[in-house]
């Protein structure tokens, strides 16, 4: 009971700190200048994200919680290592396999010569050369996959101490896995709603918006908290969900680069649309199936251990 309440205080906070920046800040300076064309708001969405970190600390201390717990103790060694490169490099893999079968889908939307990424620039009075295109390129490329992580570490670990750090592990003490990471992923998915109704990832000029656009990003959010939690878990803190946080960030964008005209944000190329996520969805059954079989052995080594203990008994 203890923990249920430690929970619902630090998502209280966090969504009434966050629903407030956005409805009162974020808002009424898109309306005047633009969503997209706003730095100031831009830049207090990107402020939003250390907000569930925030609140970690508050209801940690409103609570007397202590940091025993904190989930951020490196664990190194014993195969665990292997979960920080995965969550460096893997983002980036499926990433590029999700942008792949969108535009094979949709083969009139790929566009070698960038006229998408110039036009972007075009209309913030930047105008880019075929040598400053290519560059940008694969200059982006090169940062999305080696750099990104590491570039996005503090913003990203505003959210991920705070939703798989914090959120996580109470969920997961609570329920199964599944429904823990159902529940968590439509959570942080929520989160994002009223940046999402603005414009942000899929813009407003599609069927259904801004519902659809809540809706995929709560999908999103599922199959990645899916990944994150599983690679935290078998860490044993929350420093993979920041990486692959940090990952997926930087490589949000490199399928743009390739893209002729955003006609369908709902569905790619980047990762947050249904077929750009495929790959992730593809990786997220696959964890899940892995817990699936762990959970099976774990009650086979139980009941064999309760069976021996009865025999000597």
């Amino acid at each position: 009971m203890k923990e249920t309440k430690r929970l619902i205080i630090y998502l209280a906070l966090t969504f009434a700190i966050t629903w407030t920046l956005d409805f009162f800040v974020v808002y009424p300076i898109a309306q005047k200048y633009g969503y997209g064309k706003s730095v100031i708001s831009q830049g207090v969405v990107a402020a939003t994200m250390f907000i569930p970190a925030l609140c970690v600390l508050l209801t940690r201390l409103f609570t007397r919680e202590g940091f025993n717990n904190s989930q951020l103790t490196l664990n190194l060694g014993k195969g665990r290592t292997r979960y920080y490169l995965i969550a460096w490099f893997l983002p980036a893999i499926l990433c590029s396999l999700g942008a792949v079968a969108f535009f094979l889908m949709s083969p009139e939307l790929f566009d070698t010569g960038h006229s998408y990424l110039i036009n972007q620039n075009a209309e913030m009075g930047v105008t880019l050369s075929p040598e400053q295109i290519k560059d940008k390129v694969v200059i982006g490329v090169i940062m999305a996959v080696f750099l990104s992580p590491l570039l996005n570490v503090i913003t990203c670990f505003g959210e991920e101490w705070g939703w798989r750090g914090y959120m996580m592990p109470k969920l997961l003490g609570k329920m199964k896995f599944v429904p823990a990471v159902i529940v968590g992923g439509l959570i942080w998915g929520l989160w994002h709603a009223p940046i999402i109704a603005l414009g942000h990832n899929y813009g407003t000029d599609y069927a259904g918006a801004p519902w659809a656009g809540i809706a995929m990003m709560c999908l999103f959010c599922v199959v990645l908290g899916t990944l994150f939690t599983w690679w935290c878990v078998k860490a044993g803190n929350c420093w993979p969900a920041i990486i692959g946080h940090g990952a997926i960030n930087g490589f949000a964008g490199v399928p743009i680069y390739y893209l002729a005209d955003n006609k369908l944000p709902l569905l790619g190329p980047t990762a947050s649309g249904l077929v750009g996520m495929s790959a992730l969805i593809v990786a997220a059954i696959v964890v899940v199936a892995l817990q699936a079989r762990q959970g099976r052995n774990n009650a086979s080594e139980a009941a064999g251990a309760a069976a021996e203990s009865a025999v000597s008994e």
